[in-house]
């Protein structure tokens, strides 16, 4: 089974209807002058909004532009390595400057790549709930931290519902940009990268595992930034460097297992629909949530989940989700339902919900120690949600 970087299908449908390196530098990224302010206006005045977050606290929102000086990029020969992460984090109120979606650049470079004819900066008006420039409400180290990674060929911005939800519940939450492994990553001098990456069907299982390995150096990498005392983000001080997550989809859920075996400071991690491709071989001990779609069943299409889940020999979940696809756990489920054209049988909101649901019981239980009913078993709350004990 091979991976599909770019959601085409889903995309159209929806479209059609409407090792940690050294000498490192950090700030905070923002476009053009004027650009953030009319990005924010279209975000407040038009375009679907993401499903509202559930927790008790306002959600703030920064963007870091970080430059991994010591290390040269993989995939494009010459330059060094330079990174786009969103923080998302509790904030002690909103403010009045609506955090936009993508800029109008990304979602260009996201959809061109469909081959659908549609207006190009559709994506830059899907409506948040994060606000910009708020200040964070945390004592100095209270926040755990958890560190999302999206699917190859997909923008960070596509989990941002999730990043929303969990920095509403009391996390500090950082979606790494892998720069040219996405459809559009925009830098603060308004440059846009592509995915130089992606190879489409011609991908291998040895790319698939260099991609794992470049990103297990990303994450280690964003974890120095931002626990580290090198000048950069200021909101690293509220951030406790002993409670980490990793929580990734597609190529960001399989990457989880080379994030966690070279970093120990990445106490558990969720895969999120992704095909393990790297490595099968290697005992993990650490707490690892395993939440698919229907195919992804014991014994089913995609034997890599079989051979790692024996794997595991630390706390272990196997679900599956019925009525979902490849990217039902990502935020276009619930986008795609308010275009008036769901892609997958489960109801787009209801696949939001249950992604957020089982994300958070699983970090609350491994980072803050809550223990949640919905992950000893079957729950009356979500009958979808099946459990798998291979």
């Amino acid at each position: 089974m091979r991976h599909r970087y770019l959601p085409r299908a889903a995309v159209a449908l929806a479209l059609t209807a409407a090792v940690c390196a050294p000498a490192a530098t950090a700030h905070a990224a923002n476009p053009p002058a004027g650009r953030t302010e009319n990005l924010s206006v279209r975000s407040a005045e038009s375009g679907p909004a993401l499903p509202a977050p559930t927790g008790k606290h306002p959600v703030g929102k920064t963007t870091l532009h970080l430059k991994d000086d010591g290390r040269p990029d993989p995939w494009v020969p010459g330059e060094r390595r330079e990174l786009m992460v969103s923080v998302w984090y509790p904030a002690v109120r909103p403010s009045k400057n609506p955090a936009p979606y993508m800029t109008a650049a990304e979602s260009e470079e996201y959809l061109k790549t469909s081959g659908v004819k549609v207006p190009p900066h559709l994506l830059s008006t899907v409506r948040t709930h994060a606000t910009l420039e708020t200040e964070p409400a945390a004592r100095r180290g209270g926040l755990p931290l958890v560190v999302l990674s999206p699917g190859f060929g997909m923008p960070r911005a596509t989990l941002t519902g999730l990043a929303e939800e969990l920095a509403s519940r009391g996390y500090a939450v950082a979606a790494v940009g892998h720069n040219y492994e996405a459809n559009g990553t925009t830098f603060p001098d308004g440059h846009t990268t592509p995915c130089a990456a992606c190879k489409g069907a011609d991908m291998t299982d040895a790319d698939w595992q260099r991609v794992g390995a470049v990103r297990a150096q990303d994450i280690s990498f964003v974890l120095d930034e931002l626990t580290s005392d090198r000048p950069g983000w200021q909101g690293r001080k509220f951030i406790d460097a002993g409670r980490i997550a990793m929580v990734g989809h597609s190529a960001g859920g399989f990457s989880i297992i080379p994030a966690m075996l070279r970093d120990a400071r990445i106490k558990a991690g969720v895969n999120m629909d992704g095909n393990f491709r790297y490595p099968n071989d290697v005992p993990l001990d650490r707490p690892v949530l395993m939440l698919g779609m229907t195919g992804h069943v014991p014994g089913g299409p995609d034997a890599t989940w079989d051979r790692t889940w024996k794997q595991f020999t630390g706390w272990k979940r196997w679900l599956s989700v019925e009525g979902t696809g490849h990217l039902s756990f990502t935020d276009l489920a619930a986008l795609t339902k308010k275009l008036g054209i769901p892609f997958q049988d489960l109801d787009g909101d209801r696949c939001d919900a249950v992604t957020r649901a089982y994300v958070a019981a699983f970090v609350d239980r491994h980072l803050r120690g809550t223990e949640s009913a919905l992950l000893t078993g079957p729950s009356a709350r979500y009958p979808e949600v099946v459990f798998h004990r291979p």
